[in-house]
């Protein structure tokens, strides 16, 4: 069997090219799932890799596509291969900048860095014009700003969390505008951290360098930054331990840089793989709102219930308190502003009995609160972060908590029934997916989404998701309002954050929309205060 399995629900991705290592026959799909289950020391595994539910088209690129690419590429080998579409879409996508959900945070450190190595902004800017790498740049800036998103992204892949910091960067870097900011430069295959993607991607592009050395040497050139990856996964811990159990062995390149715009130039003609032909494409916020209220489509939130409703944090245990977290004491405080308004809500839609699940739970701050403040319903905190779950299990025993259990999983994994969905700051089409699970089992659901210019079209949602948005935008107007949802961070210009706001009411009334297309009566909620978070709405949905 061979390829994408149409037939199936899930997508599979099963490769049956062979090659050979020192007398051994491997396909190569054995190669990827050999390196999979040597990095993470699996002994029982299943032979087909599963595309879940929530990938993006991008993810769906290096995870399926790439691969199925590289072995017509290898099958080809013999003859005259072509180099692969795909391989020119990925090294394209490498020289792109970051997105990531605390971009501005990152990019205002970044620029901390060179300011304090003496590289200023016009050479970021210079960078983002000309997005390659240049070897004039030197050492320092190396050793500047590159240093960030590596320690970014290797912190991420230590046991050891690092204490959060609550020192606040200098005012010259607070007010930079964030024209002024430098971009954030890709680490490994879907930006700064280490994901399946990569693991999935090096023994394709291990076989795919191979070939190119040994017959297309001079293209070895046009992929600077995919050499450079290759060389950077090698860092990551046990990787090439794990590479060698499986019978990879690494490739010396030569350091290759980039000095014109040239090659990206010739990759023009190949499309995105995101891009949408669109020819009513309206660009900017403003003339998208226009569109929708000429239809009729206006911001509009519904009526807090109760704006002033908090609980009693000062007599309730400590182990409830988000302060119980490693987070500052202001950070506290709006977590605990944050939790007035869902707690409020889901209190006065529990009946006993009643199953609660708390979505993408993190340390457990929601479903925590809720066990305690209702003992006589069950709750389940799905997180697939496993020292979270630490976190959260360790302040659950505190608490002597009988009514809470703990699942570490993707959520689309999670199949049992259940009464109310609970989400706070699920990022991106994470909320769409806690709506359309609760929506399946007929379940209440109150979410607070988050990170918006993550939403994006994939295998299982697209977007504008309900009937009365599809009449009025295309799917390019609709990413724009994802784009400027995003746009409320406190250090932004008051009108700019008040357009960001309306734009996140637009993104979550489509939300709201298509859930009532299912039977349900929704509201957009915003959360009081409004300070307690840039992201402050509420989604709440009663089935009829």
């Amino acid at each position: 069997m061979k390829g994408i399995k149409k037939s199936l629900k899930e997508e599979y991705l099963y490769l049956d090219f062979f090659h050979q290592i020192e007398g051994c026959i491997f396909p190569l799909h054995t190669s990827v799932t050999l390196f999979l289950l040597s990095y993470c020391d699996c002994k029982i595994f299943k032979v087909c890799l599963v595309l879940t539910g929530e990938v993006s088209q991008w993810t769906r690129l290096c995870e399926l596509t790439i691969p199925l690419a590289i072995e017509n590429f290898l099958k080809e080998s013999d003859q005259h291969p072509t180099i692969p579409a795909e391989i020119l879409q990925l090294e394209k996508k490498l020289s792109e900048p970051v997105r990531v959900h605390n971009d501005d945070k990152l990019r205002r450190q970044k620029l901390k860095q060179q300011k304090a190595a003496g590289v200023g902004p016009s050479l970021a800017k210079e960078k983002t014009k000309n997005k390659v790498h240049r070897q004039e740049t030197s050492e320092e800036l190396d050793s500047s700003s590159k240093s960030l998103e590596l320690k970014v992204a290797f912190s991420k892949l230590t046991v050891h969390e690092e204490p959060a910091t609550t020192n606040r960067e200098p005012s010259h870097i607070r007010k930079a505008k964030a024209s002024d900011l430098p971009p954030l430069e890709h680490v490994f295959a879907e930006g700064l951290y280490f994901t399946l993607a990569d693991i999935v991607l090096l023994p394709c592009i291990h076989h795919f360098l191979v070939i190119i050395c040994k017959k297309l040497s001079e293209k070895l050139i046009e992929f600077p930054l995919l050499a450079a990856w290759y060389q950077r996964i090698q860092e990551v811990p046990r990787v090439k331990a794990a590479a060698s159990r499986c019978g990879i062995q690494f490739l010396h390149l030569p350091e290759l840089l980039t000095t014109s715009n040239e090659q990206y130039s010739n990759l023009s003609e190949i499309p995105d793989v995101e891009e949408q032909n669109d020819a009513s494409f309206i660009g900017g916020p403003r003339p998208t709102m226009t569109k929708l209220m000429e239809k009729g489509i206006e911001v509009m939130f519904s009526p807090h219930p109760c704006p002033t409703w908090t609980l009693d944090w000062n007599n309730l245990p400590t182990a409830v308190s988000p302060k119980e977290g490693k987070m500052s004491s202001d950070r506290a405080l709006r977590k605990q502003q944050q939790l007035n308004n869902l707690v409020y809500v889901v209190t006065n839609q529990a009946k006993p009995g009643d199953r609660i699940v708390d979505f993408c739970s993190g340390g457990g701050h929601v479903g925590i609160v809720l066990a305690h403040m209702l003992p006589s319903c069950q709750v389940t905190l799905i997180e697939n972060k496993e020292l979270s779950l630490i976190r959260a299990k360790k302040r659950s025993d505190e608490l002597g908590l009988s009514n809470i259990w703990f699942i570490q999983a993707n959520m689309e994994y999670f199949t049992g029934m259940f009464n109310i969905g609970v989400a706070l700051h699920a990022c991106g089409v994470a909320t769409d997916m806690v709506i359309e699970h609760c929506i399946k089992t007929r379940a209440s659901f109150v979410t607070c989404p988050c990170c918006y210019g993550f939403i994006q079209n994939t295998s299982k949602f697209n977007f504008p998701k309900s009937e009365q948005f599809k009449k009025t935008l295309s799917y390019k107007e609709h990413m724009i309002l994802c784009r400027f949802a995003d746009q409320t961070a406190v250090q932004l210009p008051p009108q700019r954050r008040l357009i960001g706001k309306q734009c996140m009411c637009l993104v979550d009334l489509d939300r709201a929309r298509a859930a009532e297309e299912h039977g349900y009566s929704v509201q957009v909620i915003s959360m009081e205060p409004e300070s307690c978070s840039p992201k402050n709405n509420m989604i709440v949905g009663v089935p009829i």
